[in-house]
């Protein structure tokens, strides 16, 4: 009988060895398979957003309905995300990568598949709760096949991924919305998830991360199941329930707040917890996670709210707004890679510190856009995003990996994209909720002002009345049209400029980190 069977850990099973550099093509296949599937996976939690209503209306829900085809699917991925340190240590990061990435794939057809709409929901909490592992698992194997001196690279690698797949997920997911059936949507994902197992299973097939024997942490996995789905669901349905005015929403904050309390007491106090908390004590991991938990927020705020000025107030459809937000994606790609190959060489403080500032400036150019504003000045600027991103998100990576050994990885990658993830839920339900609150404001502001003793309300009425409308169609179109735009767009502003002011103002925790900085040293522990 083996020592596994006899209940002795084995680190390494029999035929199979520590992951060590690849060279040639080999690591470029594979890194390409690796960065891929971490792509899909974050692609999914943006490429069905424009097709709510589509999917919808072929279910015969309401479009209110619908949404939960979002917030199923973040739910139960940000529920697991934090625990793949721990479920990579019992059964490894190569074998659990495969496992979840198969599993990811067949929840994608089994969407696709869906007759009704609580077959779609619960194979949506399948595609969630099972890929969870792929994206820190992704970013883990790919460290651990570069050598050293060429670990930022493999960071910039896969920081490209995360950047660009929530920007081409709308661009995506609108088009295939307009040309093709919704079920596209999921059908995608079969032959890249294919292509991910294949290339990982002959190129990584002989390599395994070290394993360990745990003990099941059931107390910390439910108050963490808890108290993070209440969480999440309050993000996502929060300006829809019209925030704390809402019973739901003040039971899912107190439910959320006690189960959070309880297991964070819990966990820092257990032996064998499920989640390490414990990274946060070490100042680096500290400041880097939280700093890309706020600039998620401020990214993801902006990135929604715009292309939803675009549709609502501009006339865009959903495959030309989605063409605009991609501008910021294409700079963010080409230098993803550069500026990884060569992070090693520049104190990633000073790289944080220009992402922050160039995305403030393009957050304040933004703020001063006209009405009017036509395609490729909004798509131009976009650009200024994507090097602001390309020189933001990497360095923290690097700051946030900084001084860990190769074992933590997976664990530190896990709880650092759950941070990333409510920084995208915090961003959207926040900076929604503030632009349809402004938007009503500057609404009731410019609509007191069209009044008999206003000489320019009086004047532009007068306008439009010899143009052949009548009084009361000019009055209304004044009231509807003009001042509503305005609304929207003064309200668009105030966003641009909150996220380009979180921005700046994260400079200063950027520097609370301190060096040497470096990507994890592989260990055989």
């Amino acid at each position: 009988m083996s020592a596994a069977a006899n209940g002795v850990d084995v680190p390494y099973p029999e035929g199979l060895r520590p992951f060590e550099p690849l060279y040639g093509g080999q690591r470029l296949a594979a890194s390409l398979a690796l960065a891929l599937a971490a792509f899909m996976n974050i692609l999914d939690l943006t490429i069905a957003n424009v097709s709510v209503p589509t999917i919808a209306g072929a279910m015969g829900v309401s479009p209110t309905e619908g949404t939960w085809i979002i917030t199923s699917y973040a739910v139960s991925e940000a529920i697991m995300l934090p625990m793949t340190g721990w479920f990579a240590a019992r059964f490894g990061q190569r074998r659990l990568f495969l496992s979840a990435t198969f599993a990811f794939t067949a929840a994608s057809f089994a969407c696709a598949m869906a007759i009704n709409f609580p077959m779609l929901l619960a194979a949506r909490v399948a595609q969630g709760a099972v890929g969870a592992a792929m994206i820190p698992l992704a970013q883990a194997m790919l460290l651990s096949i570069y050598p050293p001196q060429m670990r930022g690279l493999a960071m910039g690698i896969f920081v490209m991924t995360t950047v660009a797949a929530p920007i081409i997920g709308p661009l995506a997911g609108g088009w295939i919305t307009d040309h093709m059936s919704w079920h596209w949507i999921f059908l995608v994902n079969l032959p890249v998830g294919t292509a991910c197992i294949l290339f990982v299973s002959a190129l990584l097939g002989g390599y395994e991360s070290p394993r360990q024997k745990r003990p099941v942490d059931l107390t910390g996995m439910v108050l963490l199941a808890v108290g993070v789905g209440s969480l999440q669901i309050l993000l996502d349905k929060g300006n829809e329930l019209d925030w704390f005015g809402s019973p739901v929403i003040i039971t899912l904050a107190v439910v959320a707040t006690i189960a959070l309390a309880v297991f964070a007491a819990w966990t820092l106090t257990s032996e064998h917890p499920v989640v390490e908390l414990r990274l946060f004590a070490r100042r680096n991991y500290a400041a880097g996670v939280i700093c890309l938990l706020l600039s998620v927020t401020a990214f993801f705020g902006a990135n929604v709210v715009v292309p939803l000025w675009l549709q609502t107030h501009l006339g865009y459809t959903s495959d030309w707004a989605g063409r605009t937000m991609a501008f910021g994606g294409m700079l963010a790609v080409v230098l993803g890679p550069i500026i990884g190959a060569n992070i090693h060489r520049v104190d990633p403080r000073w790289v944080a510190t220009f992402g922050l500032a160039t995305f403030s400036v393009f957050a304040y150019l933004s703020s001063r856009f006209t009405p009017d504003v036509d395609f490729w000045t909004l798509a131009l600027t976009r650009l200024i995003m994507g090097v602001g991103l390309s020189c933001l998100f990497l360095p923290l990576t690097t700051i946030y990996l900084s001084g860990l050994e190769g074992n933590q990885t997976a664990s530190a990658a896990g709880l650092a994209n759950f941070m990333r993830n409510i920084g995208s839920s915090f961003g959207a339900s926040i900076m929604v909720s503030l632009w349809d609150h402004r938007t009503h404001q500057y609404t009731t502001e410019l609509a007191a002002h069209v009044t008999h003793s206003n000489p320019a309300a009086m004047a532009w009425l007068a306008r439009l009345k010899e143009l052949g409308m009548p009084a009361r169609q000019a009055l209304g179109y004044t009231e509807h049209v003009v001042i509503s735009g305005q609304a929207a767009l003064l309200a668009t502003n105030t966003v641009m400029l909150t996220s380009g002011m979180m921005m700046i103002a994260l400079i200063v925790l950027v520097w609370q980190a301190r060096p040497p900085f470096g990507a994890p040293v592989p260990t055989n522990r």
